[in-house]
């Protein structure tokens, strides 16, 4: 199958989160499962032209009642044959920054931003002479993507396919946080090119605003999101962040596929980060990571106080106002009451980050490091027995991934991928992954945490078996692009699929 990846970020290239990382991924995999996939992205300021290939001539891009001209660059995906598009344009493109900076957090103008991305996707296609069996979109940045392959402008009627040339691709657009939407102001639509009659029927509208992933979601044949858990959670109004009715008159086109972790990024045996190796069969290497974890951030060095590492962003989505809000937070509490180390790599609400720095200023056995480090993540999660995650919600998550990959049992809430990808532990069978806990609270996350402790301290032959069996968990990237071929093929003719 042809696949088009239309995305606002890829590793190396240009990111913000775990989008880049998923969109590079995926499609890796899916090459390697020997379909011809592409990637196409902005070329933003961030991204020198030193090593791409200008393909030849300029793409001319209608949109707003003139036409944008726009160079087209060229790479291949490291690790990879996958090639990758950049579109160039200096007026939307060329300033620092994806979607915003610190001197303007959201740019104003991201709606013309990236419709001009999303119409020159099809330039850029006619160009190339390559029409994709599947486009798949990702999030907001992406979502008019299946809106213009729905429609296009011809004498202010609707046409479903782009002047034919598109009549057999298909669109999926994932879903990979859907606190994310693209609300801007109705103005907005204007610039996009398309037929008044759109604004209602491409489901633009979202209480007298405009919303772009809204859009997406009606127009697009097929959706994804990153885990099954939360393809039911956001069908539901605790979760729906008011697109759950939306969703659930499209259940029998939502479908949730796990994303996977790179294995050669994330492998103890030889992640070169870390001061030892280890694997399932030789935990040796473990222990050396947590005395150098423990060093790292200024613990006692003791192997036999139970370590409980965390690395996240500082924000509401992450539960940090019930483990680290003042007086009430449960983190103050799980170190004064009990026998265990904090160490804590985050940045994020000022607030949180101030909390840490007293917290480790008052308490000896709590430490935290404002910022990020990529060396400091990896150390975290070998050198550390429990990982917390106490997330509100968790769209697919990836730290709870890496961290039973590598032997270091996750304290999560039962949400999203979280619920996916941890099992909770049975005290009779001592079967289990990891602790779960249903509704977030600061009691909730004491409570799991002292179960934790407890195994740490009276099982520790539940706690090994738990962490061996953590290590033989699965999940590829591979495993993901098998269910996204299967999706395809059911979404194309028979003869299609054989390409």
């Amino acid at each position: 199958m042809k696949i088009l990846m239309v995305s606002s970020e890829a590793t190396p290239f240009a990111k913000s989160g775990g989008l880049a990382d998923a969109v590079s991924a995926l499609s890796r995999a899916l090459q390697r499962a020997g379909h011809d996939v592409r990637i196409v992205l902005p070329r933003y300021y961030s991204i020198a032209r030193d090593g791409l290939i200008q393909l030849e001539g300029p793409l001319g891009v209608p949109l707003g009642g003139q036409e944008h001209w726009s160079a087209v660059f060229q790479a291949t995906l490291p690790n990879s044959q996958v090639p990758v598009y950049f579109i160039d344009h200096e007026g939307f493109f060329g300033r620092d920054g994806i979607y915003g900076n610190k001197a303007e957090p959201d740019f104003a103008d991201n709606p013309q931003r990236f419709a001009f991305f999303n119409r020159a996707v099809f330039q850029l296609c006619r160009k190339l002479a390559w029409f994709p069996d599947i486009l798949q979109a990702h999030d907001w940045p992406s979502a008019l993507a299946p809106v213009y392959l729905r429609f296009t402008e011809s004498g202010g009627e609707f046409t479903g396919d782009f002047a034919g040339e598109f009549a057999n691709t298909k669109a999926v657009l994932t879903i990979h946080n859907l606190g994310y939407q693209g609300v801007y102001g109705k103005s907005a639509f204007e610039s996009f090119a398309l037929p008044w009659e759109a604004w209602h029927g491409a489901g633009f509208e979202f209480y007298g605003s405009l919303n772009l992933l809204k859009a997406g979601i009606t127009c697009a044949h097929r959706l994804t999101t990153v885990s099954p858990t939360y393809a039911r959670e956001i069908q539901a109004h605790e979760q729906g962040c008011m697109l759950d009715g939306l969703l659930r008159s499209r259940s029998s086109d939502l479908v949730g596929i796990l994303n996977g972790v790179d294995l050669h990024e994330w492998d103890p045996a030889v992640d070169p980060h870390l001061p030892a190796h280890y694997s399932s069969t030789d935990l040796a290497g473990k222990a050396a990571c947590k005395r150098a974890a423990q060093e790292a951030f200024g613990l006692p060095v003791d192997d036999k106080v139970p370590l409980i590492g965390m690395v996240s962003r500082l924000t509401d989505q992450k539960g940090v106002s019930e483990l680290f809000g003042p007086l009430y937070g449960s983190a103050w509490h799980i170190c004064h009451d009990m026998a265990v180390q904090f160490a804590i790599q985050g940045s994020g609400e000022t607030w949180c980050e101030n909390e840490l720095r007293s917290l480790a200023g008052r308490l000896p056995n709590f430490r935290a490091r404002i910022g990020y480090s990529e060396a400091i993540a990896h150390l975290v999660e070998a050198g550390a027995d429990f990982f917390m995650m106490p997330s509100r919600y968790e769209p697919c998550g990836l730290n709870q991934m890496y961290s039973l990959r590598y032997g270091t049992l996750p304290i999560v809430r039962r949400t999203g991928g979280l619920a996916d990808t941890v099992s909770n532990y049975d005290e009779k069978s001592g079967e289990g992954t990891g602790f779960m806990f249903e509704h977030l609270s600061p009691h909730a996350i004491y409570d799991t945490t002292g179960w934790a402790i407890w195994l740490w301290y009276n099982r520790p032959d539940h706690f090994q078996a738990m962490r061996q069996r953590a290590m033989h968990q699965e999940f590829s990237w591979d495993k993901a692009a098998h269910e996204y071929t299967a999706l395809f093929a059911d979404m194309l003719p028979k003869e299609e699929t054989k390409k």
